[in-house]
């Protein structure tokens, strides 16, 4: 069941052409989650991606698959640093700010949406997002698009080629670790 819920929300990741990805997993033995993101960390660490749990709830578990090299040039450059540091993000070190966003996620009584930096959203929808309370926005896909409508239906174009190429392939026998790009 979690390989299909990595083909179904991350396949874009696995390909390449996305920083990271997430989705939410039902799971009723904790011990089985922990043991599924351990293996597809060893299968998958190799090709550059991690999996994190980055909140969990007594029957689901939002699981963070990033890629960590595309992850550090998306919040690396001094825009993002700027916006980040608004939300408490003080330390721009990968591992540290990926502990603050699940603290975050932990203590914040709203979803913090400053997560689609994390994603590798465009900054200007985030901030877009965040500015309209999730309204006005001039399309959506992935993401609610604010500033660049164009480029994002272009991406979301190919991140559902991708989807679909993906689950096609994967249920015809592929294995994710074929399926998963190196970077």
């Amino acid at each position: 069941m979690f390989e299909k819920y990595l083909i179904e929300h991350c396949s874009p990741t696995l390909g390449g052409l996305k920083t990271a990805n997430l989705f939410n997993y039902p799971y009723d033995d904790e011990n089985k989650l922990k043991a599924d993101v351990k293996k597809w960390n060893r299968e998958l660490n190799k090709k550059g991606i991690i999996l994190e749990i980055i909140k969990q709830n007594t029957d689901t578990a939002l699981i963070y698959v990033y890629r960590i090299k595309k992850l550090r040039e998306d919040i690396n450059n001094e825009n993002a640093k700027k916006f980040l540091y608004k939300y408490g993000y003080e330390d721009f070190n990968t591992y540290y700010m990926i502990k603050r966003l699940k603290t975050r996620l932990r203590e914040s009584e709203e979803f913090p949406h400053e997560i689609g930096m994390f994603l590798g959203y465009p900054l200007e929808d985030v901030k877009g997002f965040i500015e309209n309370a999730g309204q006005n926005s001039k399309c959506s896909g992935c993401w609610k698009v604010y500033c660049n409508e164009c480029e994002a239906v272009k991406i979301f174009n190919k991140f559902n080629k991708c989807k679909k190429i993906y689950s096609k392939l994967f249920l015809s026998g592929s294995t994710i670790s074929k399926l998963t790009v190196s970077i």
